[in-house]
């Protein structure tokens, strides 16, 4: 079974991520509310895929992607961005985040970035 890690500060989001998730099958959801609790989930818990958004307190998703990648650099991100944030998205990208998709979420927007990078 593949392990997800989501990682959002609003809970609304990353519920919202977890519905989508499970209705579709992946229902070994870890989650983190900002990049410094999402590194040490990912040190923990070794997910198969991150998805991780830009905007958090305390370390936001761009310096989480790399602290993550300097612990396992095959590490499988996916970032998580509100629209008008392509500056953020290619820095991400960059840093060695492998897809993103844009908020508001759209369900098969989510999925198929899911099932790309899992192969499932």
């Amino acid at each position: 079974m593949k392990k997800i890690l989501v990682v959002d500060d609003a809970v609304f989001m990353r519920m919202m991520l977890k519905d989508i998730l499970k209705k579709n099958g992946y229902e070994s959801i870890v989650e983190a509310e900002n990049g410094v609790v999402a590194v040490e989930k990912y040190k923990e818990e070794k997910p198969d895929l991150v998805l991780m958004d830009i905007t958090m307190p305390e370390m936001d998703g761009i310096q989480a992607v790399r602290a993550i990648k300097a612990i396992d650099p095959n590490a499988k991100i996916v970032m998580c961005s509100a629209m008008g944030q392509q500056a953020m998205v290619i820095e991400a990208i960059q840093a060695g985040a492998r897809d993103f998709i844009v908020k508001p979420f759209q369900h098969d927007r989510v999925i198929e970035a899911v099932k790309k990078i899992l192969g499932s």
